[in-house]
């Protein structure tokens, strides 16, 4: 059995004025956004078009805000880099939802919302592999990606995608790795980016 455990990219918000959405909601946006991105990624890379034009110089504006800005490490660079990757990417099977993995992410959620801290091991439910097996049984492979900042599932697996300051992308290749076939999601408040999102993949769960 394998696990990929990837760090989490941190975008910090200079001003932000809008408040968080639906935890729940969001959650299977979460899921809904990340199928459209394997099963259509050329669609994707027109997403990451449009918010290119936010962009001025290593920073953008929040689409739908007037004062917002997102600071990033490497700019527009980032961006361009996961357009040439999605233009060029095959597409994948949708995932299917698991409600294990889903409460495996939940615990994640609720832990940093509580205190604050950021990255794959919450001070309570403990790191990855043993938040997952605490909701059942993987096979194969697990990985987790994290999310800080966007209060939109589109700006949040947009965000993922560009993977910005993060040298393997790991959070994209989590996205578009083939074998994983079922993935889980919680979203949430956090005290410090206004808003988090989990998501744990597994090629099989039960």
């Amino acid at each position: 059995m394998g696990l990929l455990i990837r760090t989490a990219a941190v975008y910090f918000l200079l001003l932000t004025t809008l408040a968080a959405a639906a935890p729940g909601g969001v959650a299977l946006q979460m899921l809904s956004e990340t199928n459209l991105a394997r099963t259509n990624p050329q669609r994707y890379a027109g997403y990451l078009l449009e918010l290119r034009r936010q962009y001025q110089g290593r920073s953008y504006l929040m689409p739908g805000t007037v004062a917002t800005f997102v600071m990033t490490s490497e700019g527009v660079a980032a961006l361009d880099e996961a357009v040439r990757f999605l233009q060029k990417q095959k597409p994948l099977p949708a995932l299917t939802w698991s409600q294990g993995l889903a409460e495996s992410a939940g615990d994640l959620v609720r832990d940093e919302g509580g205190n604050g801290e950021v990255g794959h091991t919450g001070r309570q439910s403990g790191g990855v592999r043993q938040r997952i097996e605490r909701h059942g049984t993987w096979s194969t492979r697990i990985a987790e990606n994290i999310g800080y900042g966007p209060d939109t599932a589109r700006l949040m697996t947009m965000q993922l995608i560009i993977d910005d300051g993060v040298a393997d992308r790991g959070h994209r290749m989590n996205i578009f790795t083939p074998v994983f076939k079922v993935a889980g999601a919680a979203c949430g408040p956090h005290p410090s980016y206004q808003n988090m999102c989990v998501m744990d993949f597994a090629v099989g769960f039960r």
